[in-house]
């Protein structure tokens, strides 16, 4: 069987043949190994894939007793995670992550979709995916966040992808899924703010546009980076032009991001991200 080990720890000599060892010991074999240190906050990150028979609690015990009690040590098997989709009205990022999951470019299990409009409702049913219509007027924010997590909680999925959902998440909200929520915005922020910001960019004549894929916080488009990209633009693209090619970053810029979470290659230390 194939796992992943992930090691976040003050740093410290020998993590590294200590961690070793004790795989070998156990007639682990290590199939790829990636460190790294954090040297102005004397931090330690390594993902390790490794193959084999294993009791997983009496590793982790092994490993936890061998390096530093602040050590924060999972081991996972490889298996596909499952994700739910929270989406609005726009349909680019949706439709790319039902299309990489379709053709199975995308390794997780699409368990759900929910909107606060049915716009997306015909996109989903093409690719048979459940598709949960909530609709948030004449709720309070907190009411229809309630609505939300009751159907998230028949799923217990791992991670939830935000596919332009427009609409602020509350902390209390959040909560219930630290570092496990996903979301793309454009690289215009916190420039271009509002309906159009596309428009916005055109009317400064901007040279550069971007996504940013990010961890969900308390903070509005400020958690973790995962993937950021960019494209060059010119005099010659009007605001639909730019529109077009942001969208294009978008969908990309999310499938690159979720795509490092769900292979455990993204470790969340203070407010960025170390990246394997």
């Amino acid at each position: 069987m194939k796992y992943i080990l992930t090691i976040s720890s003050p740093d410290s000599q020998g993590i590294i043949a200590k961690v070793a060892t004790i795989l070998s010991a156990n007639e682990l074999n290590i199939e790829k190994n990636d460190e790294h240190v954090d040297l102005e906050n004397h931090h330690f990150f390594m993902r390790t894939q490794f193959r084999g028979i294993c009791d997983l609690q009496n590793l982790l015990k092994e490993l936890q007793s061998a390096l530093s009690p602040k050590a924060k040590i999972q081991i996972k098997q490889e298996e596909k995670k499952s994700i739910i989709i929270l989406c609005t009205k726009e349909n680019h990022c949706l439709g790319d992550l039902l299309i990489r999951h379709d053709s199975g470019e995308l390794d997780a299990n699409i368990q759900a979709i929910i909107s606060n409009h049915a716009t997306l409702q015909s996109l989903s049913e093409r690719f048979e995916i459940p598709f949960f219509h909530i609709d948030s007027e004449n709720l309070s924010r907190q009411e229809h966040e309630k609505m939300i997590l009751a159907v998230i909680e028949k799923f217990s999925p791992d991670l939830l992808v935000l596919a332009k959902y427009m609409r602020i998440l509350t902390p209390s909200f959040i909560a219930h899924f630290p570092n496990k929520i996903i979301n793309i915005h454009h690289s215009f922020l916190p420039a271009f703010i509002g309906a159009n910001p596309y428009k916005q960019a055109y009317e400064r004549g901007v040279k550069i546009i971007g996504a940013t894929a990010h961890f969900v916080n308390d903070h509005l488009d400020e958690g973790p980076i995962i993937v950021q990209d960019t494209i060059s633009v010119d005099h010659s693209y009007d605001w639909r032009d730019m529109q077009r090619a942001g969208r294009d970053v978008e969908k990309v810029v999310l499938a690159r991001g979720l795509n490092l979470v769900l292979e455990d290659r993204v470790f969340v230390f203070q407010n960025k991200t170390i990246i394997f």
